[in-house]
């Protein structure tokens, strides 16, 4: 498990999507995923496959699958 919880009380997670390949890629899992409840901070690199959430508790991870999936890609699991 790859979930950190910082000293201001976040969390930050590392996700690995497959399929994205560009900019675009990015901008749309970053999109789908900052709309979950207690988001702060998304970052997506196509070239690596990794997403890198913050978020306020740790997310419930079939609800960033849901999201990932509505931006058009796969979640593959924890970096």
């Amino acid at each position: 498990m790859t979930s950190q919880t910082d000293t201001q009380g976040s969390v930050t997670t590392v996700y690995k999507v497959s399929g994205m390949s560009c900019g675009h890629c990015e901008g749309a899992v970053s999109g789908e995923i900052s709309q979950l409840p207690g988001v702060s901070s998304v970052q997506a690199v196509a070239s690596s496959g990794e997403v890198t959430v913050v978020s306020a508790a740790p997310l419930d991870e079939e609800a960033v699958r849901a999201a990932v999936d509505e931006a058009g890609f796969e979640l593959t699991g924890r970096a």
